[in-house]
């Protein structure tokens, strides 16, 4: 009987998924907990990632004009208190200042003192803030569009955490814009979701699924949300990107006025659009395996490592001359725009280096040791491939192919992850299908379940809100590119004009 392997994560992901993800994020090195509840360390090698993703996005924002700008991390109460849905939508989430300073008690110990005049909330979203400085920045319809980006942090005191994926403060962008028409801010709101879907699909290897939110789960204070929708691992849907057309709402409630041309005074119309560092939860889930994580070429915290292997202290100036000068060749290199990234590992730890680098995600770890160097070849293990598989390839070859490998490495796990997306993925009509559908395989796996359901639903929330309460599925999104469809709704039976997608979500 053949032996099973031993995997680098225990428990794998069949065994436990969600301990898995914590194990996932903790052998990569990637961040860990902080002493304040709910909030995370981004530790360098996840931070690298981030600031990878930060400068492609960064990129593609400012190819159709975005300007970046900072503003407040304080929030003024009443600001919030201006547009109604917004200030109900956050409120359960929201941390407040309420003090200025420290003093000593009577018992020597610090205890907030000064109260301020108005709280203050900690930025949960900048809709209100930026509002503010839009309505000071506009008056003519000269002035428009205003198209701002900040890169921030943000507060959301979360009541269950989870480490990148949903965290009482997190980093982020956030576009707002402000416009002249209805017309141009909505396209403005669908350009932003074309842009996360290029982001997810062509760098971060994810297919989404773009769409329209219900009422229900739109963005408090919007007049429609749009989102794009993964796949992840267990099965469960991934909110990666959102854009939202907020009509007049936030502009009548910060004053946000122009003269038009034709001198008349007009609200102005706005959006605002983010995605955060949740997205590095969603590599982890959609591209990870039993032994940790695995990275995109495009967004990889690094693209390679060198691992110089020797027997005895008098091989290893040699060895260790070839790999710093075979470094410095990668490093002039450039894959997707940007220099190939290299790590060189010198550790004296034995076999632990591959190890290490395998559950890190790295996407080639390339071994030269003496003969190796005799032979002028090195020795590459890929990380889409089993750790058992790796090749000798001559030092040019290598240098003229490690482009093309990356690239391959990419499209690999795209498509292994739009296999997986299409495999779970149904068009459900029936309402007892549906529940079955849902219904975990294994009771003590509840997590354990179908996938995505394509199904009719008849646009009641009433609808929408049994079948959450029931199974804990929400519909992700309304899908954009599908036809009219007439069909009955899984939950009442009434009529539907088109299928929704359903899925159970983090």
């Amino acid at each position: 009987m053949e032996k099973e392997e031993k995997t680098a994560i225990t428990p794998t992901r069949q065994e436990d998924y969600s301990e898995w993800y914590q194990q996932a994020v903790k052998v990569s090195d990637m961040a860990e907990r902080s002493p304040v509840r709910g909030c995370m360390v981004i530790k360098p090698w996840g931070y690298s990632l981030w600031e990878n993703i930060v400068r492609e996005l960064d990129d593609m924002f400012k190819d159709t004009g975005v300007k970046n700008a900072y503003f407040p991390l304080f929030i003024p109460l009443g600001f919030l208190e201006k547009e109604a849905a917004h200030v109900e939508g956050f409120a359960k989430e929201c941390a407040v200042v309420t003090h200025h300073r420290l003093e000593k008690n009577s018992e020597g110990r610090l205890v907030p003192a000064g109260p301020l005049t108005e709280p203050l909330v900690v930025r949960p979203t900048s809709e209100t803030i930026i509002g503010d400085a839009f309505s000071n920045w506009v008056s003519s319809y000269r002035d428009l569009p205003l198209i701002i980006n900040q890169w921030a942090n943000v507060v959301r005191w979360e009541m269950r955490t989870r480490i990148f994926l949903r965290t009482s403060e997190f980093l982020w962008q956030e576009g707002h814009t402000a416009h002249a028409s209805e017309k141009e801010a909505m396209e403005r709101t669908k350009l932003m979701l074309d842009i996360y879907a290029k982001l997810a699909e062509e760098y971060l290897a994810i297919p989404v699924i773009k769409g329209r939110k219900t009422e229900a789960e739109k963005f408090p204070g919007a007049v429609e949300t749009f989102s794009i929708e993964a796949m992840m691992h267990d099965r469960k849907g991934l909110q990666a990107g959102t854009s939202h057309f907020l009509g007049q709402n936030f502009a009548k409630a910060s004053e946000i006025k122009f003269q038009s041309f034709e001198e008349k005074e007009e609200y102005a119309w706005t959006t605002s659009w983010g995605v955060s560092t949740r997205l590095i939860g969603g590599i982890i889930m959609t591209h990870g395996d039993d032994n940790g994580v695995i990275l995109p070429p495009r967004v990889a915290s690094s693209h390679v490592v060198l691992i110089p292997i020797y027997r005895s202290p008098d091989d290893k100036p040699k060895v260790m001359e070839y790999v710093e000068k075979l470094g410095l060749e990668l490093k002039d290199l450039f894959y997707h725009h940007r220099k190939i990234r290299v790590e060189i590992d010198d550790r004296d730890i034995g076999g632990a280096r591959g190890w290490d680098w395998i559950k890190k995600g790295i996407p080639l770890r390339v071994e030269i040791g003496p003969r190796d160097i005799a032979k002028d070849s090195v020795f590459i293990g890929r990380r889409d491939k089993s750790h058992r598989e790796k090749i000798s390839m001559k030092r040019d070859q290598f240098l003229k192919e490690i482009i093309n490998i990356l690239d391959d490495i990419q499209n690999n796990l795209y498509e292994n992850a739009l296999s997986f997306k299409k495999q779970n993925t149904v068009a459900v009509d029936g309402g007892i299908e549906f529940y079955e559908y849902f219904t975990p395989l294994n009771r003590y796996k509840p997590e354990i379940h179908g996938g995505f359901a394509f199904s009719h639903w008849c646009g009641a929330t009433e609808c929408e809100a049994k079948i959450k309460e029931d199974l804990s599925v929400t519909i992700r999104c309304i899908p954009l590119d599908q036809e009219s469809e007439k069909g009955k709704c899984v939950c009442c039976g009434r009529p539907g004009n088109g299928r929704v997608l359903f899925a159970k979500a983090y």
